[in-house]
């Protein structure tokens, strides 16, 4: 059986990954200055930013509608006998429920909540396209992804708070005490939502080796194939930095760098970072 496996833009995988998996990426839409543009491809992050630096209000991001999950749905069907759709996290927004409705009445495409965000959701395309290589029933690579995703573990450092303050994320109060105490907050994806975790003391590349060292020290139940470290622009100090805290507290056989896509950047700013991995039993 031939299985195509798509995903919304929002799992920020690399080119490489996508094009060796054979991914067909949907692009969910960002909005600046009241015109629309496709994630990633008709706007790029770099141009977020420098909107906002240059006084722009904060864009935002719109779902995919259910038409045109239909039209994609119903064009890769003419050349795969099935159609395994990973979406962004049901917690985070309605392009999940909207790929859904789409596939009510196609019986050879399957809709997967990853539950998660950025390279968190990345993982489940991943885990969707080794599946796709070796099994056939859908009923049955569907159970084997829902019960895959709770086990992705995703969570970022953040080194602004600007970008949450002004998206209604973080309140003015909060990020002030934050800023003065000099602490950095980790956002965590727990139960398909994003919750504030421990908070960081220190300048960013402190805090950002700690924050690693925090999130793999010790672990024993993590599977070793894949890490990925995903950001938006961040310094080269920071990311030696990181480096160098995965390899010296985990031991993965694989670490892939990926840049964040517009959806992160849009919420979360420059100076974001995450490290994002796969643990083998339920978290």
């Amino acid at each position: 059986m031939k299985i195509r496996i798509t995903a919304d833009s929002t799992c920020d995988l690399s080119k490489q990954q996508i094009e060796e998996n054979n991914i067909r990426i949907i692009p969910l839409i960002v909005n600046k200055d009241g015109q629309s543009y496709y994630d990633c491809v008709t706007i790029q992050p770099a141009e977020i930013f420098a909107h906002v630096a240059n006084g722009g209000g904060l864009c935002s991001t719109s779902a995919v509608s259910v038409g045109d999950y239909q039209d994609i749905f119903e064009e890769e069907l003419k050349n795969y006998d099935a159609v395994i759709h990973v979406s962004l996290g049901s917690g985070f927004s309605v392009t999940h429920h909207n790929a859904v409705l789409a596939a009510e009445e196609m019986d050879n495409v399957r809709v997967i909540d990853s539950r998660n965000l950025s390279t968190g959701h990345g993982h489940v395309v991943l885990q969707a396209c080794k599946l796709a290589k070796t099994m056939e029933d859908l009923d049955a690579i569907e159970a084997e992804l829902k019960a895959f995703a709770p086990r992705v573990d995703a969570s970022f450092l953040l080194d602004r708070l600007d970008y949450m303050v002004k998206g209604g994320r973080c309140s003015m109060v909060a990020a002030l005490g934050a800023n003065l105490l000099k602490l950095k907050p980790c956002i965590e994806v727990i139960d398909n939502k994003m919750v504030v975790g421990k908070k960081y003391r220190g300048n960013y590349a402190k805090s950002m080796g700690n924050y690693v060292r925090a999130r793999l020290e010790g672990a024993t139940d993590l599977v070793d194939d894949l890490i990925f470290i995903t950001h938006t622009p961040v310094s080269q100090e920071i990311l030696d930095t990181v480096r160098g805290a995965v390899k010296e507290y985990g031991s993965f056989k694989e670490v892939v760098e990926t840049t964040a896509g517009c959806t992160i950047s849009c919420h979360c700013g420059e100076g974001c970072l995450g490290v994002l991995y796969v643990h083998k039993g339920n978290k």
